[in-house]
């Protein structure tokens, strides 16, 4: 009897062992590789209901479970800074911009490209070569870029039922300056219109590839179109100084708001209350910008520059990063792969659940059901590559062609690719972030006069140790530009 018990408690023991062991499963499936992966955006009411269809299929294709957890808009920077300062494991997570920038030099996202030429070899064949280069860092491959347009390129966006009232030839603005005629015809024939629409974010376009993202432009830049392998200030070249003084002249002539150096005011579409701004383009953005008009006036763009530049800014806007603390690297790749070329998997994580979130049209065309706009609204950008997502109904048959035309078109900066490094000069950094704060936003909206303001600011730039930085960082940029001479 006791030989009996004994075997008992011991094959109770193993199985619970073997529970231990196997609760990394998928709640919707038989894996035991699970993976965690963080996601930014609104949590969505029928994210389990898309993710069991999810695991459904990813244990099929390539036997694992995924799990996403999305976490707000306004929590996700603070809740990944902590994951990751506290060495949370997790697989994967979305990033962008500077935040990726500083995760990957801090050593929070893992090297994949091992894994590139075997788990991850469609997707690295298919998406973008420029966009490798954005994520890519002394040779090595932090994340996996969205694929979308590539290139930035701003453009003046009209009121085009103003334009034709007062039969303006827009395609005829090459300059800002060459704005003048057009906005004094506004302020004097058309008293509730601003004629140039922004507030305390309002930035000229100037011909410079900014190095280091900052919400008010630090000094440090290249010139986007000519490799001189220089790095200057911004602020004080020529180009730059001749669009200040002119839009220090619109805001003494009232083309602009008294407040906008301080204004929040987000110049909304479906007010129509100003005549232009400057807005970020991508193939067919204008029927966007018309839709959001309700109907009241139609738009009309003209380039600022004639050539989309593609530049770190524009190619690290959604990334998704394998974490340094994942266990499973190999299966993290192998489902970014499936999602960045598995048309299926792609649409299934954007769209949800065909006849439950939206239905498919006999031309193969889209069009949202309810319960995606009340329950499954994802932030389409962030999710990966949006050439394989499905057209909707109301949208150009032709859109992804154009979208890859404009890739085609699109011309890299001689800073792709560059990081600079800071910690070396952490403090002048934020030193002179804090002066560019307090002279930045009055400059750029043209609220003060350049020659005027110009000359303290850059006295309060040096004080803060600008000739040490920009030694630093012309020096990495040198090494940069000698390792990737081609």
């Amino acid at each position: 009897m006791k030989k009996k018990m004994f075997l008992v408690m011991i094959l109770s023991s193993m199985l619970l062992v073997m529970a231990a062991c196997g609760s990394d499963k998928s709640a919707s499936g038989d894996s035991e590789v699970t993976l965690k992966w963080y996601m930014i955006g609104t949590p969505q009411k029928d994210n389990a209901k898309v993710m069991k269809e999810v695991n459904k299929y990813t244990q099929e294709k390539l036997g694992i479970g995924v799990d996403m957890t999305q976490i707000d808009w306004g929590d996700y920077g603070s809740r990944m800074q902590t994951m990751i300062n506290s060495g949370e494991n997790f697989d994967i997570a979305y990033t962008a911009a500077g935040e990726f920038v500083t995760y990957s030099q801090k050593g929070a996202f893992m090297d994949i490209s091992p894994y590139l030429d075997k788990e991850g070899k469609k997707m690295k064949a298919e998406l973008n070569s420029q966009l490798w280069k954005g994520v890519t860092m002394d040779d090595k491959v932090y994340g996996v870029p969205s694929n979308k347009e590539i290139g930035e390129q701003q453009v003046y966006v009209f009121n085009k039922d103003l334009v034709d009232k007062y039969k303006m030839d827009v395609s005829k603005v090459n300059s800002f300056a060459d704005l003048g005629p057009l906005l004094k015809t506004i302020k004097e024939n058309e008293p509730n219109i601003t004629p140039i629409g922004g507030n305390k974010d309002f930035k000229p376009v100037t011909p410079f590839d900014y190095l280091i993202d900052s919400a008010v432009p630090l000094p440090f830049a290249v010139d986007e179109y000519n490799d001189t392998g220089k790095i200057v200030n911004f602020y004080e070249q020529p180009e730059t100084i001749a669009i200040l003084k002119d839009l220090n002249g619109f805001y003494k002539d009232g083309y602009v708001s008294k407040d906008i150096a301080t204004s929040t005011d987000p110049w909304s579409y479906d007010k129509e209350n100003w005549f232009v701004r400057i807005e970020k383009y991508q193939p067919y953005a204008e029927s966007i910008w018309d839709k959001q008009t309700n109907g009241q006036y139609k738009v009309v763009t003209q380039p600022i520059m004639k050539t989309p530049i593609v530049k770190n800014s524009s190619v690290t806007g959604a990334i998704q990063a394998v974490s340094v603390t994942s266990k499973h690297p190999k299966e993290a790749v192998e489902f970014l792969n499936l999602l960045n070329t598995d048309p299926y998997l792609r649409n299934l994580v954007d769209k949800g659940i065909e006849g439950t979130h939206y239905t498919e049209l006999a031309d193969g065309s889209i069009e949202d059901l309810p319960a995606r706009v009340e329950n499954y609204s994802m932030p389409t950008y962030a999710l990966g590559n949006h050439f394989i997502l499905k057209r909707y109904s109301d949208e150009p048959k032709d859109k992804w062609e154009k979208f890859k035309e404009f890739n085609e078109e699109s011309k890299a900066s001689p800073g792709l690719g560059f990081y600079f490094d800071s910690k070396n000069v952490r403090t002048e950094i934020a030193s002179i972030t804090n002066v560019c704060n307090e002279f930045g936003p009055a400059l750029l909206t043209g609220t003060v006069d350049p020659d005027e303001y110009m000359p303290k600011f850059k006295k309060k730039l040096n004080d803060a140790g600008m000739k040490t930085v920009m030694a630093e960082m012309q020096k990495q940029y040198d090494a940069f530009k000698k390792e990737n001479k081609q």
